[in-house]
């Protein structure tokens, strides 16, 4: 005689809920620790980004200065502390990287939305110039419209947002083609609710998550084109304590004093790999087309 198997417990937690997923918190905790260098680090710290010293010029990193510092990065051609620089890129960063993504991303979903719910002449207009644009390499639109604006932060923010914001738009767009045609939409168009009501409370919370999920992806993608621009010239203003503009002052000294360029492109690199990392699993956890192992 066979006996049924006991019903699980609705208590029990499944082994994949239950369990921590390091590729998702070390990647974050490495974010958080950015941020918090880049928010409070100036505060905690006595370097000061700006100011030069030409006669502790070109040290290398962990050298004792005369007046008792430690020179952690070592200092630049004009005697500029590095591991001040860094910090003080890392606010410049932050900075552009979040206006950018809520700009692009703001502008980008009201688009998509808009485009996948109403279609029509709309839908055709907005995805046909996201097709334009998609046909330019992004960062050679950004060097081409920085280089018409000019250097500033202002105008960093702009381009950049102005060449990301067909990403947001097309995964919007997708995202509410998928949600309108549902039953609870219907069900809510059946009942008498308005559009706004329908795109606020049907449509919006099924896009948010995949929104978040992109724009994880793109900060990283964002905070290399600002690097990018600022390394060419077209980005930060000359003196600002940009990463790009400390990995090109150190471009003429990589035989003699490599540490100018090496110590923020390695700070550069590690954070757009960590936020990648964390842009992936994001994505692998939120998207419930993909199986997770």
């Amino acid at each position: 005689m066979s006996v049924a198997p006991a019903a699980p417990s609705p208590h029990a937690k499944s082994p994949r809920r239950g369990k921590l997923d390091l590729r998702l918190l070390v990647p974050a905790l490495f974010c958080t620790l950015y941020v918090l260098a880049a928010v409070f680090g100036p505060f905690l710290t006595h370097y000061d980004p700006v100011a030069t010293n030409t006669s502790q010029r070109l040290r290398p990193p962990l050298t004792e200065l005369r007046d008792g510092s430690l020179a952690l990065f070592g200092t630049d051609q004009v005697g500029r502390d590095l591991f001040g620089q860094v910090i003080a890129g890392a606010q410049i960063s932050l900075t552009v990287g979040i206006l950018t993504l809520l700009l692009a991303g703001t502008v980008g979903t009201a688009l998509g939305v808009l485009a996948g719910y109403r279609g029509g002449w709309l839908d055709t207009v907005v995805m046909r110039l996201a097709d334009i644009q998609l046909a330019f390499p992004s960062i050679l639109l950004a060097v081409l419209i920085a280089a018409v604006l000019g250097p500033s932060l202002v105008n960093v923010i702009l381009v950049l947002a102005l060449t990301r914001w067909v990403v947001f738009a097309r995964v919007a767009r997708a995202q509410t083609l998928a949600v309108r045609v549902r039953d609870f939409v219907n069900a809510s168009r059946t009942l008498g609710a308005s559009h706004l009501h329908i795109v606020r409370h049907c449509i919006l919370p099924a896009v948010v998550a995949p929104i978040l999920v992109v724009a994880t992806v793109q900060f990283g993608l964002v905070i290399v084109a600002e690097a990018s621009l600022s390394f060419l010239g077209l980005g930060m203003p000359p003196g600002t304590p940009s990463w790009g503009i400390s990995i090109a002052n150190g471009r003429n000294y990589l035989v003699t004093a490599w540490w100018i360029s090496t110590m923020p492109g390695l700070v550069l690199s590690a954070l757009v790999i960590a936020v990648g990392i964390l842009g992936d699993r994001l994505r692998d956890r939120f998207d419930p087309n993909l199986t997770t192992r």
